[in-house]
């Protein structure tokens, strides 16, 4: 049996951390593969992590064919949606995988926008289309993050060397502290990353420190001058006073007292 790796939906997957995967090759070295892999053709759309294991100490296992499919960016859509669908996915990953499926989704709509309409079957059922995401408010609803966040996790994707993406997967360094460091040169990124977690945050540190210092100051407001305000409040009650002395003597003498 011939299976493909297709090596941008593997990268869709979470690397298992050492432990993980030493339990999940216990289980299979014990019990064997109980569940099957899921093909798209030849190409493996769900189980990487147990056919790696199954190949290499040469276990068993079955595979099942998902036709559901048109193209790979069907298959990526579902790799992504059940992939976001789970806890185990960490903050990044999810926020990677929601901005891939925009990606997906907004090449569809430019493509379908492109194409001229084509003449509708009358049997045909219309299948009602997801939304384009339009917005950053969007991915991030999908991911279950911040907008913030989305936008340092593209920060990241844009700026950032594979070591650095590497230790935010990882969970070396946080997606907050590694925007801040993917604004550096590359090879302080690389360097930062060799030296550990710690090099990593205080390297982040230094970022949001020279960032906030390069902020220009506040401008102070003008100070009140109450002074001047309590003389002008004063003068008003005197003139106020004065002409309502004018008006009491003018009263009086009206009525000759």
């Amino acid at each position: 049996m011939n299976i493909t790796i297709n090596e941008e939906l593997r990268s869709f997957i979470d690397p298992l951390t050492h432990n993980e995967y030493a339990a999940l090759e216990r289980s299979l070295l014990a019990e064997g593969c109980r569940d099957a892999l899921v093909l798209w053709g030849e190409v493996l759309i769900d189980g990487h992590n147990r056919y790696d294991i199954c190949s290499k100490h040469n276990i068993e296992f079955r595979t099942v064919q998902n036709t559901n499919f048109a193209s790979l960016d069907d298959v990526m859509l579902w790799v992504i949606d059940n992939h976001l669908a789970r806890r185990s996915v960490s903050d990044y990953q999810r926020g990677v995988l929601a901005l891939r499926k925009k990606d997906i989704v907004a090449a569809r709509v430019a493509q379908r926008a492109a194409e001229p309409d084509a003449p509708a079957e009358p049997d045909a059922a219309k299948v009602p289309e997801s939304p384009p995401w339009n917005t950053r408010e969007d991915v991030a609803k999908a991911a279950r993050v911040s907008s913030n966040t989305i936008s340092q996790i593209e920060r990241i994707q844009k700026a950032a060397t594979p070591e650095l993406v590497e230790a935010v997967r990882a969970g070396t360094i946080s997606i907050n502290a590694a925007a801040n460091v993917a604004s550096l040169p590359e090879a302080v990124q690389k360097a930062a990353v060799a030296g550990g977690k710690k090099e990593l945050q205080q390297m982040a540190r230094q970022v949001r420190e020279q960032k906030a210092g390069s902020r220009p100051p506040k401008e102070k407001e003008p100070e009140a001058d109450v002074e001047g305000e309590l003389r002008a409040q004063v003068a008003a009650l005197r003139e106020k006073v004065d002409a309502l002395t004018a008006e009491n003597n003018q009263l009086r003498q009206q009525l000759g007292i």
